[in-house]
């Protein structure tokens, strides 16, 4: 399903996972401080958590067809945190069997995306 309204459903759905997410983090800093990542740790573990349930449900209990399952995944849980679409991926290549893979994907996904901020910082220091 490629149509405009597949996009348009993504679209609605990554934009109330955000806002969800944007308050997760001011709430997690209004009560736990900012001293540490509390909320985006909290955001990272609760969508995984939700990423599994719904993952679940969709596979064992019931189809809610491909418009909900856009908006709940790709689209809330995609624009709440990626990082559930990550553990969810990981898990795929382990239950397929393929740990090596599995592993590689998350080396490459942790230390590539490290490697990336930080020398797209840097390179904006240093045009700055």
């Amino acid at each position: 399903m490629h149509s405009i309204q597949a996009y348009l459903i993504v679209f609605l759905g990554a934009g109330v996972g955000g806002a969800l997410r944007h308050s997760g983090n001011v709430g997690a800093s209004r009560v736990m401080g900012s001293g540490f990542p509390w909320g985006t740790l909290t955001v990272n573990v609760a969508g995984s958590l939700l990423m599994g349930l719904l993952a679940g449900w969709f596979a064992l209990r019931a189809d809610p067809g491909q418009h909900w399952r856009l908006f709940l995944t790709t689209g809330l849980l995609g624009g709440f945190t990626t990082f559930s679409a990550f553990c969810l991926d990981v898990n795929l290549l382990q239950e397929r069997g393929d740990l090596g893979i599995s592993l590689l994907y998350t080396a490459a996904s942790v230390c590539v995306g490290l490697a990336g901020v930080f020398f797209g910082l840097w390179v904006m220091r240093a045009v700055s």
